[in-house]
């Protein structure tokens, strides 16, 4: 997956979540982290970046992440709770690694839940 530095990071799709908002179907792929997975407190580790209609706007242009854990997943089924969608480090300083959002997971609705803009724009 490209950053924003312009580095590479290794994830692999872990799985792809349908659900409906605002009458919608929507569907986001999660992903996980090689690197992160081969240490013990991140094993479990899932990773979920997105942008949506406020992306830019309301919240950090770049997209915003969350984290999920495999036992979230039940029976082929998690919680989304966009509460938790967080602007990654690349949203508050420069010479981060912040992974984009892949194009397939930017949603067509506006996502006003989570982490907004700080007020402060950086280049």
């Amino acid at each position: 997956m490209p950053t924003y530095s312009g580095k590479q990071k290794t994830f692999v799709k872990y799985g792809t979540v349908r659900f409906k908002l605002y009458g919608r179907r929507q569907r986001l792929t999660i992903y996980r982290s090689l690197s992160l997975e081969t240490l013990p407190q991140y094993r479990d580790y899932l990773f979920l970046p997105f942008r949506d209609k406020t992306s830019g706007v309301e919240t950090y242009g770049g997209g915003r992440y969350m984290d999920l854990k495999t036992s979230d997943v039940k029976d082929g089924t998690c919680v989304l709770d966009f509460n938790k969608a967080y602007n990654p480090y690349c949203a508050y300083s420069e010479g981060f690694n912040c992974p984009i959002p892949p194009k397939e997971n930017t949603l067509v609705i506006a996502i006003s839940a989570g982490e907004q803009n700080f007020g402060k724009e950086h280049d």
